[in-house]
């Protein structure tokens, strides 16, 4: 296996009622999250990134060509953090810090979710203040508050 590329998205699936999509990891107890995953190769870009990771753990379509390609929104930020140290031993040596850059999808209320059960055992959908508090990651709760300026800026579904 190849060591994990240190850069990363985050992508925020939410309803126009700013309901949140929150996906429980498989490998961590009570660990409620968004939609998140490393870049396959450096030439991948985040959004090829995001488009791949929804697919990958949610079957939602965002690529180009499906309904909800333009739903897609890069918001143009990055966190950078500390890898916790359970899972440095993914990442190359002397790796411990990983730069994620975050992403909105709007869906329609009642989108069909088909999570990827070697990585997500359980999802639900949450008003965005509960969905900040059920975060087991600080960025991912700060990219749940950050969702109402985000989300007025799209023209509705």
């Amino acid at each position: 296996m190849y060591p994990k590329i240190p850069q990363s998205v985050l992508v925020v699936i939410y309803t126009e009622a700013l309901d949140v999509l929150m996906i429980k990891r498989a490998n961590a107890e009570d660990f409620w999250q968004s939609v998140t995953g490393s870049k396959d190769t450096m030439d991948e870009s985040f959004v090829q990134t995001a488009i791949r990771e929804v697919f990958e753990e949610t079957g939602i379509d965002c690529g180009s060509g499906s309904e909800l390609n333009e739903c897609l929104l890069d918001w143009q930020l990055e966190n950078i953090y500390e890898i916790y140290p359970q899972w440095r031993h993914r990442y190359g040596p002397g790796v411990t810090r990983n730069t994620e850059h975050l992403f909105g999808l709007r869906v329609p209320t009642g989108a069909a979710v088909h999570l990827s059960p070697r990585e997500h055992t359980a999802y639900k959908w949450l008003p965005y203040l509960e969905a900040a508090e059920a975060c087991f990651s600080p960025s991912n709760a700060e990219a749940c508050l950050m969702l109402p300026r985000f989300a007025n800026n799209q023209i509705p579904l």
